[in-house]
């Protein structure tokens, strides 16, 4: 059961801040709040006594996307369900969609936000290799005085390890920004121990983008979740790539190597094979997601694993 004592919804960034910095030991933040109920249930934390809740889903502010300078830029209250519904967010940000569709049931998606998908820093939480994929930067703002203050962090140094990152106490997630890619394909591939609402046991987000003509790759971006302590870029793959001829050989080699990033203390042997076949799947469907591109393997026969 979970009980507390208070609970406070503020309309603004400086009265939640205030109320945040000043909260008891032992209070929580939600926005949407979809890990809470679960993590409190009897079998899990069991019964759970919360002092003060600080509800952030009315700050006004906290709402929206905005675009500048090839950065979308999501206030912290955008939910899962606005990757698949929103005609911009669909375009900029291409790997989200298919990891939005992964991601719960709708009515988890209508709450669940990436900024407090990425605050748990699960290993194999979903949004993370997306983010790190799309060198997302998190805004935290804090009080100092009277006067809000703000740092950005990227999302690399922000996870720090299993439910670490390097939030301070009395700050709060502000926004998220992550690169526009219109123009990329993506994808995102997962897999966890059922076929519904599943938890990942490895996940991984690709971006790609071929040259005009389809037979070279011009840019790649691979990542990976559920493999070690945080989300990985696989840059020296990604580099390989870039320049390469479009070719199943080329795609199948990058995924080997893929495998020898697998980091995780528990199912190394599991989660090395089924990387393999993650990366070459992530790869084959951005490839295919990519607009008004007519892609051209290099070495003949249909794509294997799409």
């Amino acid at each position: 059961m979970l009980t507390y004592d208070d609970y406070h919804l503020p309309t603004n960034l400086r009265d939640a801040l205030n109320l945040w910095s000043n909260a008891p030991e032992g209070s929580r933040l939600v926005s949407g709040a979809t890990d809470i109920l679960p993590w409190a249930r009897e079998g899990r934390a069991g019964d759970v006594h919360i002092p003060s809740f600080v509800d952030v889903t009315r700050i006004e502010e906290f709402n929206g996307h905005t675009v500048s300078n090839g950065r979308v830029r999501l206030g912290a209250n955008v939910v899962y369900q606005d990757f698949l519904t929103d005609a911009t967010l669909r375009h900029l940000l291409p790997c989200m969609p298919y990891c939005s569709i992964w991601f719960a049931d709708d009515q988890i998606r209508e709450q669940a936000t990436l900024a407090g998908n990425l605050a748990n820093a699960s290993p194999v939480a979903d949004g993370t290799p997306p983010a790190a994929a799309l060198n997302a930067v998190l805004e935290l703002s804090r009080l100092e005085g009277d006067e809000i203050k703000t740092r950005e962090v990227g999302v690399s140094e922000f996870i720090t390890g299993p439910g670490r990152t390097v939030i301070e106490p009395g700050e709060i997630i502000s926004s998220v920004s992550l690169d526009a890619m219109a123009g990329y394909g993506g994808s995102f591939q997962k897999v966890g121990q059922r076929r519904s609402l599943v938890i990942s046991v490895a996940c991984c987000a690709a971006l790609v983008r071929a040259c005009r003509d389809g037979r070279v790759f011009e840019d790649v971006r691979l990542a990976l979740g559920g493999v070690g302590p945080k989300p990985m870029r696989l840059n020296t793959i990604e580099a390989k790539l870039r320049g390469e001829k479009i070719s199943r050989r080329s795609i199948n080699e990058a995924a080997q190597l893929a495998a020898d990033e697998v980091a995780s203390r528990s199912r190394q042997e599991y989660r090395r094979s089924v990387v393999v076949g993650f990366v070459q799947a992530a790869i084959e469907e951005a490839l295919d997601d990519q607009p008004d591109v007519d892609i051209k393997f290099e070495d003949l026969g249909e794509t294997a694993n799409v």
